[in-house]
């Protein structure tokens, strides 16, 4: 099984990178742009054959070491192969 990991800031977090970004795209003539927020993506193969166990998997890794919870949030998506 493959899992897909989005990691972003949490709402109400500033976004440094992000708001350079936004300046930089303005800077070349995307003045359409507005608020940019940058974040992780994270593709992980896993052994797992059963979507819950892998569900389960991908939930620890972020809550241990992948995001940090305080200021960040994620999501995740399981692809059976």
């Amino acid at each position: 099984m493959k899992a897909k990991i989005y990691i972003t800031l949490k709402n109400g977090i500033l976004d440094p990178q992000g708001r350079a970004i936004q300046q930089s795209l303005q800077t070349l003539g995307f003045g359409t742009v507005g608020d940019v927020r940058l974040g992780k993506f994270i593709e992980v193969d896993l052994s797992e054959t059963d979507t819950t166990s892998a569900g389960n998997c991908i939930k620890a890794m972020c809550e241990k070491l992948l995001a940090n919870t305080v200021i960040e949030e994620y999501q995740y998506e399981i692809l059976e192969a």
